[in-house]
């Protein structure tokens, strides 16, 4: 039965009711509103504590790991070293054994031979300049000094010879008061060179072994891991290295450059110790803007002592030349994507590095900072070398009951022609085809037996001969044969 609606029949008219809110109404109410007993709490608030308390736990577990690796230094910054040279001697190792047919432990050795070897001739070379020429600019440096006294004592300053003099003095006295401390840091030396030496041979037998077995580390450092995490941290530290290996290497293409540039507008102009400058030039690169500042000023001030100030401004504009291309040019053009780092965020890091850990943490902070950045990224979606692809995966090894059975399987697979009479020890061939067949069969039986219920798997029964030649027992209500 259906209804049909009259089109005459009137509609009733929906009858509306207006509420007027004010400011005051919804303070009230906002106020007076209660979560049980508790008085209502702003859900930006909510969010926000529930942030500060992460953030809070997050710095002191960052605060509690550089104090560790502060107290560890003599180890950490070692192996930091063996992973900057085990990515840059990478392709020459690589080239030995594959191409060379060198051993794997061979190539490794020679490669560290080389890098020391190349290390060891530019601090002899730089020793030897700086031995011939450091008289030269001894004296070059006192007649510098004695014009800067005459100097002023002209106009602007009209300074007095005995004032010079107390300030000499002055000097002098301070020096003395501080002789304590010159000599507890002369003091110190000793365990300093210590540290250095055990540094340096940490470092090389890391870089070794990280060369040799570079991916069984790895490999077991991720195997430490939860299952589901391992192979996205595995493709993420596949792209940390692809980035370590272009800031190494473009670091010290770029800083090869510029000492190539600033010592040869050294030489133009004729100043000593060419080589000393362009060895100095070449290891502060690594620092990135503050490195260049100061060896760029060291130049300057060795070319203000020897030839003047006009030879100085001369040698300022090298040095700002030699910088500007650099940074236009060689770092866009050779980093490119790779470190991809805004210059504002590269100077922060190396000022904050500088603070923390002196020296070191201004070398190692750029690097850091952009392997976390290219893991990050990973970690949230961003790939920056999707080319990589996923191919390159790490063994999952198989945990618990499946550990076991496979372990099990292993032991019994024998090649054709090994038989039991011969007397040949039983060999491992064709594991991925004999042991998954293995396995796919014992596993195979163990769900059969977990189906049929505790009292199969709990029977025991004898073996095939005693079947064949014991006669089953008859019931015990059944008389015997015969009886």
């Amino acid at each position: 039965m259906t209804h049909e609606h009259d089109a005459n029949t009137p509609h009733d008219e929906p009858t509306s009711s207006t509420v007027r809110v004010t400011s005051s109404s919804l303070n009230s109410a906002f106020s007076s509103r209660t979560r049980g007993d508790q008085p209502y709490v702003s859900p930006a608030l909510v969010a926000g504590a529930a942030w500060a308390w992460r953030i809070i736990l997050l710095a002191v577990v960052a605060f509690l790991l550089f104090q560790v690796v502060t107290y560890l230094k003599v180890v950490v910054v070692p192996v930091a070293l063996a992973l900057l040279f085990t990515v840059l001697l990478q392709p020459m190792d690589r080239f030995l054994h594959t191409t060379l047919r060198f051993p794997r432990s061979l190539s490794a050795v020679t490669s560290v031979l080389a890098l020391i070897a190349a290390l060891a001739t530019l601090i002899t070379v730089a020793g030897q300049q700086i031995a011939s020429g450091i008289t030269e600019l001894s004296d070059r440096a006192v007649q510098g000094v004695n014009e800067l006294i005459s100097w002023a004592q002209r106009d602007p300053l009209n300074l007095d010879l005995s004032q010079i003099d107390a300030y000499w003095n002055d000097l002098l006295d301070a020096a003395q008061n501080q002789s304590g401390a010159l000599v507890s840091g002369a003091l110190s030396v000793t365990s300093t060179i210590g540290h250095v030496i055990a540094g340096a041979l940490i470092a090389i037998f890391c870089t070794i072994f990280f060369l040799i077995d570079g991916r069984k580390i790895w490999t077991w450092i991720v195997g430490l891991l939860p299952r589901h995490v391992r192979e996205r941290t595995h493709q993420a530290g596949r792209r940390g290295i692809v980035t370590l290996s272009a800031y190494v290497r473009t670091q010290i293409l770029v800083a090869f450059i510029d000492s190539i540039g600033i010592g040869v507008g050294a030489a133009l102009i004729g100043l000593p110790l060419v080589v000393p400058l362009a060895a100095l030039v070449f290891v502060g690169a690594f620092i990135p803007f503050v490195g260049a500042i100061i060896t760029g000023a060291v130049a300057v001030l060795v070319a203000l002592v020897v030839k003047g100030w006009v030879w100085a401004l001369v040698m300022l504009g090298i040095v700002l030349l030699v910088q500007q291309i650099e940074g236009n040019v060689l770092q866009p053009f050779l980093m490119g994507r790779a470190v991809a780092i805004h210059p504002v965020a590269v100077l922060l890091t190396v000022s904050a590095g500088t603070v923390l850990a002196g020296i070191v943490g201004a070398i190692f902070a750029v690097p850091i900072v952009a392997v976390a950045n290219t893991i990050i990224l990973y970690l949230n979606g961003h790939d920056k070398f999707p080319e990589l692809g996923f191919d390159d995966r790490l063994p999952m090894k198989p945990t618990g009951r499946k550990a076991i059975m496979v372990t099990s399987a292993t032991r019994y697979v024998v090649s054709p022609q090994d038989t039991p009479g011969s007397g040949q020890q039983a060999t491992l061939i064709d594991y991925s085809a004999r042991v998954g067949e293995t396995f796919e069969k014992l596993f195979g039986r163990f769900n059969a037996r977990q189906t049929e219920g505790p009292t199969a798997t709990q029977s025991t029964e004898p073996p095939a001969e005693e079947l064949t030649t014991q006669a089953p027992e008859p019931p015990a209500n059944e008389p015997r044969g015969g009886q």
